[in-house]
């Protein structure tokens, strides 16, 4: 075993706090504990990616740039990070390549140091341009490896997909358990394989959901796993990643412990326990609570809880339990699809619909898009009569090409849409008006707008959190189905990464 500490990369400015208050955190509330943060000696920052430019833009009236070049100004010191999906970019849809290394580009000369590049089905093709760009600008490409527990989803087919990211460039590899429900043998077993067959470092990423996180670390850390990925009270544990001075109390007295100045984590989480209650309405008690019904239905953290509300919203609140027993059902059909952004969000809407209007009665549109294989290859085969029913609804053929390898390039094209919407039109609003034209309209029209008359008392300033009033349980997508001439509006929550 090895001896060597064992790193941690910290990611409270990201999937803590979008795990824990709907990716709610604004800049301004980074500022402080950033530069604290940098001087730890943390392996890496988590600070970008996943959902949080959406919530940027969506929510926080913030450029999402802008929060890149600030965090890297005031913590130039560790590696930052960010989670990007692959050929979606930070949206759902596939992107053409031309968009995808735009982006990449973009964020390589704004400061990202590492770039977390994962697919939701684990397709190895739609990691290739942004693995390819990342390379190309000289920054670390980690490719990831979604986990999940299905009869094609074995050990042996992971470490074989980890070997075909270390061919294709990569310079760590991530096994990126979205759900929480890697069980600590798995997680020894993996690393291991993975230790044996390819030499670049592993890092091990996993959520608390199921209470196995912590354990499920100590395994792969014995295992020989070069890092793993930890967060700060309160947000940390539960559906966030576990907390950093509950992993180094796991790990006193271990050879491999890492040193951290524990009176300074002490700082941050009191810091952090006040932005916590600053984001009280995006905060819940279920995401703080271990919850093993993951384990059963193996849906990433949050994902139960936001169905009550969206069946309440859909009259179907009586529903639930059906419901969520017809997400594996779902999740077959389509090929046994890992359950992450945006494939968590489509199985969900898919096993709603088979509820609400009987089996395969009505299919989503996304859902149609996964088994014409528009969003790449699934792990396994498409039910044959759910294949043979879109093919007949939508007259189309299942395609077997990488998807983008359809696709038009389109920056051009988007550049000339911001021109007519009298956008700026530099590269890095064209790339955020590609995958958000409503949000960086809005943005643009708020920043341009005429300062009002100043008041005769000054305001207090809001807080940043309260700014936009939002749902509590995440980012919301809207899908409509019409069935018999009435319309269904059915809302899929932003989830995971």
């Amino acid at each position: 075993m090895s001896t060597k500490p064992v790193l941690f990369n910290n990611t409270v400015l990201r999937d803590g706090h979008q795990s824990m208050a709907a990716t709610r955190m604004a800049t301004q509330q980074m500022l402080e504990p950033a530069p604290i943060l940098d001087e730890m000696g943390f392996a890496g920052l988590e600070t970008w990616g996943g959902a949080t430019i959406d919530s940027c833009l969506r929510y926080l009236n913030e450029n999402p740039f802008d929060r890149l070049r600030t965090l890297k100004n005031i913590a130039p010191k560790t590696p930052q990070l960010m989670l990007l999906r692959g050929q979606n970019i930070v949206q759902y849809a596939s992107f053409p390549d031309d968009v995808v290394e735009t982006f990449v580009r973009l964020t390589c000369e704004n400061g990202q140091d590492i770039l977390r590049i994962f697919d939701a089905l684990n397709d190895v093709r739609n990691l290739q341009t942004a693995i390819k760009a990342t390379k190309k600008y000289r920054k670390h490409a980690r490719g990831e490896l979604c986990y999940t527990i299905s009869p094609v989803h074995t050990v042996e087919n992971f470490v074989k997909m980890g070997v075909e990211l270390e061919k294709m460039g990569c310079d760590s590899i991530g096994i990126k358990d979205m759900s929480g429900i890697i069980q600590p043998q798995i997680a020894y077993r993996m690393v291991k394989e993975l230790k044996s067959k390819v030499g670049i470092p592993i890092t091990l990423h996993t959520h608390d959901t199921a209470g196995l996180g912590a354990a499920s670390y100590l395994a792969a850390i014995d295992a020989g796993v070069d890092c793993v990925e930890v967060s700060i009270v309160p947000f940390a544990n539960g559906t966030s990643q576990p907390d950093t001075q509950r992993m180094l109390a796991l790990l006193e007295g271990h050879p491999r412990c890492p040193k951290f100045d524990t009176e300074k984590l002490a700082q941050l989480r009191d810091y952090f326990e006040g932005v916590y209650k600053e984001l009280s309405k995006f905060t819940s008690p279920a995401n703080e609570r271990v919850d093993s019904d993951i384990l059963i239905y193996q849906v990433p953290g949050g994902m139960l809880s936001n169905f009550r509300t969206q069946l309440k919203e859909q009259g179907m609140a009586d529903k639930f339990d059906q419901v969520v027993k017809e997400i594996p059902v779902v999740r077959e059909a389509l090929g046994w699809i890992p359950l992450v952004t945006p494939t968590s969000q489509i199985v969900g809407t898919q096993a709603m619909m088979n509820v609400k209007f009987g089996r395969w009665k009505m299919i989503c549109q996304p859902a149609q898009d996964i088994a014409l294989g528009k969003y790449g290859l699934t792990p396994g085969p498409i039910d044959p009569g759910v294949l043979a029913q879109v093919e007949k609804q939508t007259c189309k053929k299942r395609v077997t090409e990488r998807p983008a390898d359809l696709l038009e390039p389109g920056m051009e094209k988007y550049r000339k849409q911001c021109a007519e919407k009298g956008l700026p039109t530099d590269d890095e609003t064209v790339v955020l008006f590609a995958m958000f034209p409503q949000q960086v309209e809005d943005l643009h029209k708020a920043k341009t707008k005429p300062a009002a008359a100043p008041a005769a008392t000054p305001a207090a300033p809001a807080t940043p959190a309260a700014a936009t009033p939002a749902r509590a349980n995440g980012q919301g997508r809207h899908l409509f189905v019409t069935v018999n001439g009435k319309r269904h509006d059915v809302t899929v929550e932003t989830l995971e990464g």
